[in-house]
């Protein structure tokens, strides 16, 4: 570990409040009515990502100028949420690097600089942000640890694995000589890391494990295209995703909820959707075969790559469960694979399961949970009703009541949907929304006064494939199944939905790439949205007309925040592209505010 302080120690001994106060359980608490900081990765428990700010509004957006950049010196998949407590922003960067920035000037306070145990990593080098709370500052790293870092310094204060067995994985060796694809770089396999921010919640850390699912990704053959492949091999590979909850003080940990039971994954073995739609499953095949595959639970998949979302009333966490494993291939996993493709509640306290709400049961198309869930309330005619939104890959806003899980209401589809729930053929079979959504990691934005959600998402057709070609762990023959992106167009949606009209699209806004990034709203009638293409953009909140965009030189697909210091509001966005879309990458945090009277 190394740690650059740029600034000499007298300095901070001189200006005592060049760093944040302490952030402490009542701070995170009435984060929402704290309208200058951005205190947790959604701004607050609810994730909203609503900014009560309007100094930059419909009137004024126009004016909009960038008054600082901060180069990281990282030109790599860039997708933080910057924390801002009291006029100092902290980053966290691709690697997982750290820095703290001074939020007026973009000052370099200190940078920590991470060091992995394996250059190995299953999902890439981003990180989606921090936590900070009680003096610290945590991350969760692609190499699976979660690391406490001291608040005025970037001094690491402690260091724990957090997971530890990564199970065996997908190589490009087991693809068969004749497939084109065998010559090709992997970008990405099944492993164990951590890209999602942690949220700290009453002394507790809560994080989880990505990867254990992910599958073989290779890279594409074309410059700035999205990624060439996503193979799934039947087998047993990767391991159990959790969540997990560790003390904010010792890095102890309290409680571990498994995505996958060890009991019970087969589930009822539902030949449809809890709402209705056909799966393609042959169930009585796969109840004939299950006592062939006892270890499938063992090796289950189920990534965490949602920040939760708290309801501190009830104390309940609500967190997304990414696909099973192995990925796409569901020949050696029957059964309806719980909970992963699941939105789940969860006891604070214990980690025990509240409820789920399975969107696909026996997934074989990569439809993660992967969006985090945003709480509201839900305004009807008759009453008013805790919910909990969840913007999904299939492309539909699942809006449920929060305490049971009841499904309220899906939103009309928010992009195009053909041959959903299709099973991969030998020939190939088109699907969209694929893997990629549909909605993806995406935050959504929802304006709490007017009950609609902004939900970034992307059309890129994808064509599965079915094939038994290759060689397997026992030597023997198996298949494998494959997506690739189609040659054919593909573009993004911002949309604007109407909870309060049972997911009525409002508006829309088609961008000429695919959206991956997210989105803030704020109470000055805006949207802002960044592109793949290196522009921020601002959007009428009411009706999706542009009203400004700037080029940032890099694909914007990180979400916005906005904060206020000294009366002055700024807008931040991190720019560095995203390699598995083909976005050009930089290395930039771009900060605007208005320009100074």
């Amino acid at each position: 570990m190394k740690i650059k302080n740029w600034l000499c120690p007298l300095l901070f001994f001189i200006s005592p409040v060049a760093f944040a106060a302490e952030v402490d359980d009542a701070r995170l608490l009435a984060a929402t009515s704290d309208k200058g900081n951005w205190l947790a990765y959604g701004r607050d428990y609810q994730q909203q990502r609503f900014s009560p700010l309007k100094q930059v509004n419909r009137e004024t957006v126009d004016q909009l100028v960038p008054r600082w950049i901060y180069q990281t010196g990282i030109p790599a998949s860039f997708q933080a949420t910057p924390i801002v407590v009291d006029g100092v922003i902290y980053l966290s960067l691709p690697f997982d690097h750290v820095v703290a920035l001074d939020a007026v000037t973009g000052e370099e306070k200190w940078r920590y600089e991470h060091e992995r145990t394996t250059k190995k990593m299953c999902c890439g080098p981003a990180s989606r942000g921090v936590a900070v709370a009680y003096g610290k500052v945590y991350i969760g790293t692609v190499d699976a640890r979660l690391i406490a870092l001291d608040a005025a310094n970037g001094t690491p204060v402690w260091d724990i694995p957090v997971a530890h067995d990564f199970g065996p994985t997908e190589t490009v060796k087991q693809l068969d000589a004749a497939n084109s694809m065998a010559g090709q770089a992997s970008y990405g396999t099944t492993g164990v890391g951590v890209n999602m921010a942690p949220q700290v919640v009453d002394g507790k850390v809560i994080i989880g494990i990505t990867g254990v699912g992910y599958g073989l990704h290779l890279e594409a053959e074309t410059d700035g295209a999205p990624v060439g492949a996503v193979v799934g091999f039947a087998g047993n590979y990767g391991r159990p995703g959790f969540y997990a909850a560790f003390d904010a003080q010792t890095g102890k940990r309290v409680w571990q909820f498994d995505t996958v039971p060890d009991q019970g994954w087969e589930g009822d073995f539902r030949t449809t959707t809890p709402d209705g739609m056909a799966l393609p499953r042959d169930i009585a095949a796969e109840k004939a075969v299950l006592a062939q595959f006892p270890d499938a639970a063992k090796h289950g998949g189920g990534s965490a790559w949602t920040t939760p979302a708290y309801d501190s009333r009830t104390r309940t966490l609500y967190v997304g469960i990414g696909n099973p494993s192995p990925q796409m291939d569901d020949s050696s996993r029957p059964g309806d694979n719980l909970y992963t493709m699941s939105l789940a509640a969860l006891d604070l306290d214990t980690g025990k399961l509240k409820w789920y709400y399975q969107q696909v049961p026996h997934d074989l198309w990569g439809y993660d949970v992967a969006s985090p869930p945003v709480l509201f309330d839900l305004k009807t005619d008759q009453d008013v009703v805790e919910a909990v939104g969840q913007a999904s890959k299939t492309g539909w806003f699942y809006v449920h009541n929060r305490h049971t899980g009841e499904l309220l209401f899906k939103s009309d589809a928010f992009v195009p949907q053909e041959n959903l729930f299709a099973a991969p053929t030998a020939e190939g079979t088109r699907v969209t929304p694929g893997a990629v959504g549909g909605a993806n990691w995406s935050p959504v934005a929802l304006n709490p006064q007017t009950g609609l959600a902004y939900v970034a998402a992307s059309h890129i057709p994808i064509r599965y494939v079915v094939k038994d070609l290759v060689t397997g762990q026992d030597g023997k023959q198996i298949r494998y199944t494959e997506l690739k992106p189609l040659d054919e167009p593909n573009w993004g949606t911002l949309t604007a939905i109407s909870t309060t009209e049972k997911g009525r699209i409002r508006w829309q806004h088609k961008t000429e790439k695919p959206l991956v990034g997210g989105v803030l709203t704020t109470a000055g009638g805006l949207v802002f949205m960044g592109e793949g293409d290196g522009y921020l953009n601002a959007f009428n909140s009411e009706n999706g007309d542009k009203l400004w965009r700037f080029q940032c030189g890099a694909g914007v697909n990180a979400p916005p925040i906005t904060y206020e210091v000294d009366g002055v509001q700024y807008v931040a966005v991190a720019a560095g592209g995203n390699s598995l879309f083909g976005f050009r990458r930089g290395g930039a945090l771009v900060v605007f505010a208005l320009p100074k009277p």
